[in-house]
């Protein structure tokens, strides 16, 4: 899929000092326009180069073979972009990191879900059916909950995306993709023609209505790689009312739990 801003953002013109970096990344800044703004630059095995700015700043994946001179060229062509997503990050509080306990509540398909905690053999029980509806994770041990809560809610995002896509390719008049989750922080889908489909597994926590936007808006990218106005009239013939649900998206971003 072509480089696109992936869907978060922070700011500053100036930084907070960075920690120690992992092996493959390197702390550089760059001017664009009159403030200096500060990047983590990671080489991976990658075919483009991707821009993601959230709570931590900057961050630029590029491939290996990258120059500097196109990494920067890059930031250069996005520079608005990049301060104006700095901007809106450094007016938004850090995420809030949930402790995962018993009673717990959580949003899943947009409605509430009531998490519970018991011994057992790390195994989910879902109740959708409950007046109340309840997710009971039963642990070997308490240290286990984060895991077996995100095992839980990947296989049921599975479940419901790959039925949603089952769902719109026929109406699109392409072949199902292969499905494949991500857990990206900014970014809630991608497509590429060589391996199908990424969807972010937390979009789980999201209404149905969202979701179909997320699979309507990477299923229309098969036949249209890129944001043109074809690609908008493409996904508007397959999800028409995609207006309400982006801005629906951008709005829950802010709130999706993490842990």
């Amino acid at each position: 899929m072509p480089w696109l801003p992936d869907a978060a953002s922070p700011g500053e013109s100036s930084l907070p000092a960075l920690p120690a970096l992992p092996a493959g990344e390197t702390a550089r800044s760059i001017e664009l326009g009159e403030r200096t703004v500060a990047y983590v630059l990671r080489r991976a095995s990658r075919r483009t180069i991707g821009l993601t700015i959230d709570h931590r700043g900057l961050r630029v994946g590029a491939p290996r073979r990258a120059s500097l001179r196109e990494v920067e060229s890059m930031l250069l062509q996005h520079g608005q972009w990049i301060s104006e997503k700095l901007d809106e990050w450094s007016t938004r509080r850090a995420p809030e990191v949930l402790q995962i306990s018993d009673g717990l509540q959580l949003p899943v398909l947009g409605r509430p879900l009531r998490i519970r905690l018991a011994l057992g053999a790390n195994r989910c029980l879902w109740n959708l059916q409950a007046t109340e509806p309840t997710l009971t994770l039963c642990l070997r041990a308490p240290t286990e909950a984060a895991r077996m809560l995100e095992k839980a809610l990947r296989e049921k995002a599975r479940e419901l995306f790959a039925e949603r896509l089952t769902h719109y390719a026929p109406l699109l008049g392409v072949t199902l993709p292969r499905l494949s989750l991500s857990s990206a922080r900014t970014r809630w889908g991608s497509c590429s023609l060589r391996s199908g489909i990424h969807l972010n597994w937390r979009l789980i926590h999201f209404p149905p209505t969202v979701i179909d936007y997320v699979v309507a808006h990477e299923l229309a990218h098969l036949r249209e790689m890129n944001h043109s106005p074809r690609f908008w009239a493409i996904l508007a013939g397959l999800y028409p009312d995609y207006r309400a649900a982006r801005q629906e998206l951008k709005r829950l971003a802010t709130t999706c739990p993490h842990w």
